[in-house]
């Protein structure tokens, strides 16, 4: 595998991480509002990522230049029951009260936030490594 094909792996990986924290971010500040712009309940969003290559086995056996890597197959709303409050005063609570919050787990948000930051910074290490055993073998070749 060229070093090439080492940091476009780890680009796709830091994409996909920043895609989970964009959508974490996201649940996380709807997860107090009662309508979305459309005037109905926030769904939750998660990001569905795949390999770019079918398998490693499938990429081994190409050319060592395949397309390695990952991807953002889709990013979908959960199905996430919603969140029922017991607010008379609010002005979108129903004639019992209660009000209909996004069915946002903040402890799931947080656990999806620091296992994307952790895989990010892991990308960051891969290709920090790739930049370096380019630069040596760079260095090796001058002399």
């Amino acid at each position: 595998m060229d070093l090439f094909a080492a940091f476009a792996i780890s680009g796709s990986g830091m994409s996909v991480e920043k895609t989970r924290l964009d959508v974490t971010a996201l649940n996380i500040a709807n997860m107090h509002s009662t309508r979305a712009g459309s005037g109905q309940l926030y769904q939750p969003l998660t990001v569905i990522s795949q390999a770019k290559a079918g398998s490693f086995a499938t990429a081994f056996s190409q050319a060592q230049n395949a397309a390695l890597g990952a991807q953002v197959a889709e990013v979908r709303a959960t199905l996430a029951a919603p969140r029922l409050v017991y607010e008379p005063g609010h002005p979108d609570a129903d004639a019992k009260g209660m009000v209909a919050y996004p069915g946002v787990n903040v402890v799931n948000e947080m656990v999806t936030m620091i296992s994307a930051t952790r895989a990010y910074e892991a990308n960051v290490a891969a290709l920090n490594a790739a930049r370096i055993m380019a630069t040596r073998a760079l260095e090796i070749g001058g002399n």
